[in-house]
């Protein structure tokens, strides 16, 4: 469990916590800090020296003391600023495993589910708010503010759930663009992943610390998925009648078992590690400042996560409007990209793949900055880029050349995640709560019960999971 004490690192005088792998784009400069007194002279480390670029509207300091959580309304170019890292981290929620798990909802039970999609949405936007807060509020990402106040087991066992999801992850993202390019041009899948490996490793040479030319390429990708989708949409005409499913309820116990996936899809865990380090330059800002960083933080996560809710919406609307009730079985990738050939024709087909290839490529750079935060923060080691994602593609590699099947492989890497999303939320939730690491930016006591809620949920549906799996 969590311990209230002094972090350990200041125990030690540890130096410092890393500059963030990306570094955060347009952040203000660090304000003049108050003197230490001197009895905490020797417990406090050093303050790191500040990478960041004022804020290109940044206000000036508050109005003081008694002004509350009052502060200037963030201008458009702040809002703009603050896209890149959303919809880094928004890519996420449009990986490999959303196409197996939506398209699989729709096909079976038509828009029964798309309740669930809005829901996890939501979710989603409120998880990664807490999880950006922390960073603009701490100037510390979640693993740090973790190793600082766990005791060292608890410490290493999130460690290591934490780089099961992101093995998770990485087994989707690989299957996914394999499966894309086999799709495409006939690849066999071993040789597609090769090439995902290598495809990659280009897009991650493109993204060295600090540029944003990272954020460009992700977004791209973003667009490319869609496109390929809203196109889909219209030669499917599947939104006619589709807000039927907004209406919360279940078939049977399988609609239970995907609602779980379709979570562990939606919410994801290791980008709640990844927005926490991407917002974390604003540590030494004053609390107007934070305020109106955050508030602009808000508005992009809005937009970026609402632009992949609308992603995964239209998945689900797709399958159900091309294949529900009809005569044949869809339930892998392929069958799903032949059937839109079929009934939509090529060119439905096409935009499915290209989007397929899109989504596996920008989440597994994306993953792979993940898990360079996961380590760095949990353990304080890193290592270089390549050497991680060289690793990372032996398990992807091993599940293809032993040939299981693609879809259900990600079907249970999503599985997998909802698993690892509460030993993400419940430290997060806890972080935000305390006045002494949070300050003025504390959570509210509503917001703290919501955030309990939303991790008890999750958490119960995936006991339900573990039951329904073990005892049939």
């Amino acid at each position: 469990m969590l311990d209230p004490r002094q972090p350990r690192d200041r125990l030690r005088g540890a130096p410092p916590a890393a500059a963030p792998l990306l570094d955060p784009p347009d952040t203000p400069g660090p304000d003049p800090a108050p003197a230490a007194a001197p009895a905490a002279a020797d417990t406090a480390p050093p303050a790191a020296p500040s990478t960041t670029r004022p804020l290109p509207d940044a206000p000036g300091p508050g109005p003081g003391p008694g002004s509350g959580d009052r502060s200037p309304r963030p201008g458009a170019r702040t809002v703009v600023a603050m896209l890149g890292p959303a919809f880094v981290v928004s890519v996420a929620y449009v990986d490999p495993g959303n196409f197996a798990t939506n398209m699989s909802a729709g096909a079976l039970y038509g828009p029964l589910l798309l309740w669930v999609i809005a829901l996890a949405n939501v979710v989603a936007i409120f998880v990664q708010y807490l999880a950006c807060k922390v960073g603009v509020a701490t100037g510390r990402d979640l693993p740090e503010l973790c190793r600082e106040h766990t005791p060292r087991p608890v410490c290493r066992g999130l460690w290591v759930q934490a780089e099961l999801v992101a093995m998770a992850t990485d087994l989707a993202e690989f299957v996914g663009g394999a499966v894309a390019l086999y799709l495409l041009f006939g690849i066999p899948l071993v040789p597609a992943a090769f090439i995902v490996g290598a495809a990659s490793l280009v897009l991650l040479a493109l993204a060295p610390e600090g540029r944003r030319r990272f954020e460009l390429v992700i977004g791209g990708f973003l667009l490319v998925i869609l496109a390929g989708f809203l196109y889909q949409s219209l030669r499917a005409g599947s939104w006619s009648g589709a807000l039927t499913g907004l209406r919360p309820r279940f078939a049977d116990t399988q609609s239970v078992l995907l609602t779980t996936g379709m979570v562990g899809a939606t919410v994801m865990p290791h980008v709640i590690y990844l927005h926490s380090s991407l917002s974390r330059g604003y540590g030494r800002a004053t609390p107007e400042r934070k305020r109106t960083v955050l508030r602009a933080n808000r508005t992009a996560i809005l937009i970026a996560l609402g632009t992949a809710g609308l992603v995964n919406a239209t998945m689900l609307t797709v399958a159900a409007a091309a294949f529900h009730g009809g005569s044949g079985t869809y339930e892998t990738l392929e069958q799903f990209h032949h059937g839109l050939g079929a009934t939509l024709g090529t060119g439905a087909a096409l935009a499915f793949a290209l989007a397929l290839l899109a989504s596996g490529l920008a989440s597994a750079g994306v993953g792979t900055f993940a898990g360079q935060i996961i380590m760095r923060g949990f353990l304080r080691r890193r290592i270089p880029l390549t050497l991680r994602r060289l690793i990372t593609m032996g398990p992807p590699l091993a599940v293809l050349a032993l040939g299981v099947d693609p879809t259900q492989a990600l079907v249970l890497s999503q599985v997998v995640l909802s698993f690892g999303i509460p030993f993400a939320l419940i430290p997060l939730v806890v972080f935000t709560a305390r006045r002494s690491i949070m300050g003025a930016l504390v959570n509210r006591p509503v917001t703290t019960a919501l955030g309990t809620v939303v991790a008890l949920a999750i958490t119960g549906l995936n006991l339900f999971l573990v039951q329904d799996v073990l005892l049939g």
